[in-house]
């Protein structure tokens, strides 16, 4: 929401809204020219409309609950209301756009693309779900005909874009409050996909090979089926401090890529990247040169810090696959005694907080094997966004299974309790590696405070 906006105020439009914390996002917005009230409430529209020489259109989101104060006064006054996605489309249809979806790391995806054509003098506009370290937000406005955005497929509203281009990460089951089943996934991928003039997909995924076409594929690939790919690498190394690769376009080797991001996941990220950006007319010896400047967006592997000689790491990561990535590339810096981050960690421990009842059930056996990658495993309260608890799903649950595993595990009953665990189960040189879309991100501030209370003696 906050990158519609800042896009719309920067092309003119009148733009208000209401958030009742303060962020940078909501500053920056401001500095863009937005009106932001701090509470949410009825007077809030009326203030809107007051000054205005046409009744104002209200964007929500699926996140907006139906008896939302602002969302009710808009009802009454008789605004247009229209979804997100709804102007996200409007956008997406009036430039060439690269639209981004699929299961996993579509922002780092949609991330890195936008950075790229920036960094090679394409100036695009972006939308992303996270921010982008190149702009320092979450959205670019860029004078060229170019936009990059993500797609998210939680509310299945991503059927509205008519990109140029629509590139699909990969596909497994998720979102499981929406998605009955994998096959309620992939008609709605597919329907997304018919509406794209051209489709850029991952060979590498075993469900995107079986269930769609695409105009081109990539994947990272030594033998079997690479002759089909219009984009290949080649991993040559991959270690805790970045990839190094060949890479191929149709056959053809065209030169080597350095990444400097951990993980095989990321490679594949980047050579997605690479891919949209050479079907929209990049050059690729000036990709190869801008590689090497990348960084992952907020919140995908974000160093927060030094604490009592820990390194704290804050990470979206929310569903097994995504934890399972995570921690094998954490493990991977161990293990290669090379690291990104300021130095090579000794061990990692898990702070992981579940989202949302519904995901949680699905995946409980899946969650517990992601996490056994872990030395230790700390867990926060579950995150229900909004939904009503089911009998016997929770952070307790998850822990019992962990423990069955064998992997030394615990349960905390809040984020205060949850940072003095962390202290006190961790040691020096250990690399806290904190997981999860719900308020544990919080969790710096709390370890914060813990630290520097001379009582505990995990702050010694």
């Amino acid at each position: 929401m906050s990158a519609l906006a800042g896009i719309l105020a920067d092309r003119g439009y009148q733009v208000s809204g209401s958030d009742p914390k303060q962020t940078a996002l909501s500053q920056a917005l401001r500095h863009r020219g937005a009106r932001i009230f701090r509470d949410q409430n009825a007077a809030t529209v009326d203030a809107i409309r007051s000054g205005v020489s046409q009744p104002p259109l209200v964007v929500v989101s699926s996140a907006i609950p139906a008896d939302n104060p602002e969302l009710a006064a808009a009802r009454a006054a008789g605004l247009e209301i229209r979804h997100r996605a709804e102007l996200l489309s409007w956008l997406i249809g009036n430039q060439r756009s690269i639209a981004v979806a699929g299961s996993h790391g579509k922002t780092t995806t949609s991330s890195l693309i936008a950075s790229l054509l920036a960094a090679v003098g394409m100036d695009p506009t972006a939308i992303i779900g996270g921010v982008v370290p190149a702009f320092g937000s979450n959205a670019r406005s860029g004078a060229s005909d170019l936009l990059v955005a993500e797609a998210d497929e939680s509310d299945g509203s991503l059927v509205q874009f008519k990109p140029a281009l629509g590139l699909v990460t990969n596909l497994e089951l998720d979102h499981t409050d929406f998605y009955p089943d994998l096959a309620a996934l992939v008609t709605t991928m597919g329907r997304f996909t018919a509406n794209c003039q051209q489709v850029l997909a991952n060979h590498d995924c075993p469900v995107l090979r079986q269930h769609f076409q695409a105009d081109h594929w990539w994947g990272l690939q030594e033998e079997a089926g690479a002759q089909e790919l219009s984009f290949r690498a080649v991993p040559l190394s991959l270690n805790g401090d970045g990839s190094h690769a060949d890479y191929l376009e149709n056959g053809q080797h065209l030169g080597e890529l350095l990444l400097p991001m951990a993980g095989r996941h990321n490679l594949s990220n980047a050579l997605a990247a690479i891919a949209a950006c050479r079907l929209v007319g990049a050059p690729f010896p000036a990709l190869q040169q801008a590689l090497g400047q990348l960084v992952p967006p907020g919140r995908r592997f974000d160093l927060r810090g030094e604490i009592a000689g820990r390194l704290v790491v804050d990470d979206y990561a929310h569903h097994p696959s995504e934890v399972a990535a995570t921690l094998a590339m954490a493990q991977l810096m161990v293990e290669s005694g090379r690291s990104t981050l300021p130095w090579v960690p000794k061990r990692v421990v898990a702070v992981f907080q579940p989202h949302r009842y519904s995901r949680t059930a699905e995946f409980m056996e899946r969650f517990a094997s992601a996490l056994t990658q872990a030395d230790v495993v700390l867990l926060a309260p579950l995150y229900s966004a909004g939904e009503a608890a089911i009998p016997g799903v929770s952070s307790e649950a998850l822990a019992q299974q962990l423990e069955a595993l064998g992997c030394q595990a615990l349960a905390c009953p809040s984020l205060e309790n949850l940072a003095s665990a962390s202290l006190e189960l961790s040691a020096p040189g250990d690399l806290l590696l904190v997981m999860g879309a719900g308020d544990v991100n919080r969790l710096w501030e709390h370890l914060e405070a813990c630290h520097s209370d001379p009582g505990l003696p995990a702050a010694a």
